[in-house]
């Protein structure tokens, strides 16, 4: 399913223009409103008019997790505290969380992100959406419920901790679709299976995300729920769920590209790596104007070379994994698939 056909069909060039009238933009607003990136862009000689192409990305200098430890709370805000209208934050399981600043534009953006993986995956206005990651400072459970909106899906906002309840209103509001962790779903239809509850479910699809899983996991989850899996990409430093999706095809997932400009180095001499080569995923965004991340993320992937499926000219991250998790057998080999040449659009 496709929610933004100008955007998610663009051609190439098109996209390339529009990355890169972005990227120019965004990099001389961090500069010109946000003190600590002017002091890292002064300290390798490089300013915003440096940037006339969008291989100039890389002579920025990359921002990393530390640095938003380093200038926790709020020090990274490149616009005044008062346009600032939410906070969302890290687990903060390694330190201090990361504390992540929106504006309402930001919000909108996320939304519309979130509402195009949510499509991708097949939720329309038509569906109701349970969505079962946790609320609160965590991005898991308001992004989805944002995309849930966005779309028009009746969202029924049950967060986590009470699988009996979530499986009664499963049941009693006919929900056919969730949001949740995989493992969390695999709770989920083990409970259901307990109680023998299966066959009442009228459950379709589930977008799952905020922890790693192969495609092990996912055909369990479709098997013994019967129905469809898809995987989301999103992360507290960046934005929550919305930055990128699978659709049914399942050869990885779609990036948002007009708002996120995914690159993929070398681990060790941080330079861009070959198509089909694994490094470590950079992801600067194009559009977040609270705070402007060129990050290092930690997470190891693959790009796949070519056209995505359907008509989504975007890249394809083939894998999304933390660096101790790359071990799992989430490394699949890419089945051979036949790609239609019409989209379903929303």
């Amino acid at each position: 399913m496709i929610w933004n056909k100008e955007m998610e069909c663009m051609s190439r060039s098109e996209m390339e223009n529009l990355q890169l009238e972005r990227l120019k933009k965004i990099v001389k607003h961090a500069y010109d409103n946000a003190t600590y990136y002017r002091a890292k862009m002064d300290a390798v000689g490089v300013k915003p008019e440096d940037i006339k192409t969008l291989d100039d990305v890389n002579k920025l200098p990359f921002t990393t997790k530390e640095d938003l430890r380093d200038n926790y709370p709020l020090g990274m805000l490149a616009v005044p505290k008062k346009d600032i209208v939410r906070i969302q934050a890290s687990s903060g399981t390694t330190g201090k969380q990361k504390i992540l600043g929106y504006t309402r534009g930001d919000l909108e953006l996320w939304a519309e992100c979130a509402a195009r993986c949510f499509a991708m995956s097949g939720v329309t206005d038509e569906d109701v959406l349970q969505v079962a990651y946790g609320y609160g400072l965590f991005t898991g459970g308001l992004g989805a419920h944002a995309a849930g909106e966005k779309i028009g899906a009746m969202v029924v906002p049950m967060s986590t901790g009470n699988t009996k309840r979530l499986t009664t209103l499963m049941v009693d509001l006919g929900v056919t679709a969730i949001a949740c962790t995989p493992s969390y779903l695999l709770h989920i239809a083990e409970y259901l299976e307990a109680e023998g509850l299966i066959k009442d479910l009228k459950l379709k699809n589930a977008i799952c995300g905020a922890e790693p899983w192969t495609d092990k996991i996912r055909e369990e989850i479709e098997r013994r729920l019967n129905i469809k899996a898809h995987d989301i990409y999103g992360l507290s430093e960046v934005m929550g769920p919305g930055v990128a999706c699978d659709c049914d095809f399942h050869r990885g997932l779609h990036v948002c590209e007009d708002h996120f400009l995914p690159e993929v180095v070398c681990s060790e001499t941080l330079t861009p790596v070959k198509d089909g080569e694994l490094g470590e995923l950079v992801l600067p965004t194009a559009s977040h104007k609270a705070i402007w991340y060129w990050i290092l993320l930690g997470n190891l992937v693959v790009v796949a070379a070519g056209i995505a499926a359907w008509c989504l000219l975007h890249k394809r991250p083939e894998i999304v994994l933390p660096p101790d998790i790359v071990a799992l057998d989430a490394l699949n080999a890419l089945e051979k698939e036949e790609i239609p040449t019409e989209p379903k659009a929303v």
